[in-house]
């Protein structure tokens, strides 16, 4: 390649922000040119977003410009919209443009996975983005303004959570607490506000130790949280969700926490994709190309065990690191470096706090964990942006 390499990186999530910085420092001088596209100027911290979804916190503490993150002189940053991916011809289309790579870096993040349930896709919302959260919190507020003109329509007051996962739990936890505060700024019986969980597994928080998702659901029932646990959402109405049973729940409010799938721009691109994943080989490429990287919601790696690991930040922070040392190592012509997650701990948030976790084999609940999910969201914040991001954005609770 007698000209420097170009790098493409889709997507300014974990792996794609991750992967540009590490370059920025394994790079030398005009080694390759590095593009990073993505259709915000910010990254948000997508593990911060059920605070602001709920109202607990300001949308603004859940995103870090991506100006004062990358080096101007060594990153291109393109604000765009990724319209299509040319694998065959090393290209990628924009909504305003086309870029040519020699090297691609897919981590355009997933899609809400409705699993073919009625309804779902038109009536529910999700908390996925900056704008997403910002809608949910608004909505919220306007239900309890609403239902002071028209105090007949309880189902205004009651909220429907769909998922009882990570995401689900973590919302539902925010909600409870900023329930009381809303109750007092309109004037509402607290009695009035339901808030439902509704998770079609045979458990919250699959997958996660059974003692600490027992205090989890005991404590978020003590906050007013009504668990409806293998049970599915068989519709979702403009009035609200038909359940297993044939209950049917009206609300004004369903918010799905049920699963994501990976981005459909990879599908369209002709790549084999298990529920919009690529599942990628132990260098996190795509399989047939050894010049595209695949990171975060948009790749699939297999544990041990020969099951999926989920789709975490962690995981997608740790491709990106190891994402980077394997572009550098193909410009150069070394070995490439085999991904390896390792697993630093687990941490679910159950509102202020409060939260359960597990360290290593330690178990931890209580106001321990909750200190410990800060901690987790300060490395972060050290690793992307050093300690005046830790200084600037260190509230985060």
């Amino acid at each position: 390649m007698s000209r420097v390499p170009r790098i493409v990186i889709l997507g300014a999530g974990y792996g794609g922000v991750v992967t540009s910085l590490r370059l920025q420092k394994l790079l030398n001088y005009n080694e390759a040119d590095v593009t990073l596209v993505n259709k915000h100027d910010y990254h948000y911290i997508t593990t911060h977003l059920h605070m602001p979804a709920a109202g607990t916190d300001k949308p603004d503490n859940a995103r870090v410009n991506i100006s004062s993150l990358i080096d101007e002189f060594k990153v291109d940053f393109v604000k765009s919209t990724v319209v299509q991916i040319r694998p065959g011809e090393k290209k990628v289309i924009l909504e305003d443009g086309t870029l040519s790579y020699d090297y691609l870096v897919i981590g355009l993040g997933g899609e809400p996975e409705t699993f073919g349930i009625p309804g779902l896709k038109e009536y529910a919302m999700t908390i996925r983005s900056i704008n997403s959260v910002r809608h949910i919190r608004e909505h919220i507020e306007y239900q309890f303004a609403r239902f002071k003109q028209e105090p007949d329509r309880k189902e205004l007051l009651t909220f429907v959570v769909g998922g009882a996962g990570f995401s689900g739990i973590e919302f539902v936890g925010e909600l409870a607490d900023r329930i009381p505060e809303l109750c007092k700024e309109f004037d509402v019986d607290p009695a009035l506000v339901h808030i439902y969980n509704i998770e079609a597994a045979p458990t919250a928080l699959p997958g996660f130790d059974p003692e600490l998702v027992e205090y989890a659901m005991r404590l978020l029932t003590d906050k007013g949280v009504t668990f409806k646990i293998a049970t599915a959402i068989k519709e979702c109405t403009p009035e609200g969700v038909l359940i297993a049973g044939d209950e049917f729940i009206k609300t004004g409010t369903v918010i799905w926490t049920g699963g994501i799938r990976g981005n459909h721009l990879l599908e369209d691109a002709g790549f084999e994709t298990m529920r919009g994943r690529i599942k990628v080989d132990e260098f996190l490429r795509a399989p047939g190309y050894d010049n595209i990287f695949v990171t975060g919601d948009c790749s699939l790696v297999m544990n041990p065990e020969g099951r999926p690991y989920p789709p975490t930040a962690q995981i997608a922070t740790q491709q990106g690191e190891n994402c980077a040392l394997n572009l550098v190592a193909s410009i150069r012509g070394n070995a490439l470096k085999e991904f390896a997650f390792v697993n630093r701990g687990t941490v679910a948030s159950l509102g202020k706090g409060e939260a359960i976790g597990i360290v290593g084999t330690k178990k931890m609940k209580g106001g321990t964990a909750a200190l410990m999910k800060k901690v987790i969201d300060m490395r972060y914040l050290y690793t992307i942006g050093g300690l005046p991001l830790v200084v600037r954005k260190g509230k985060l609770r």
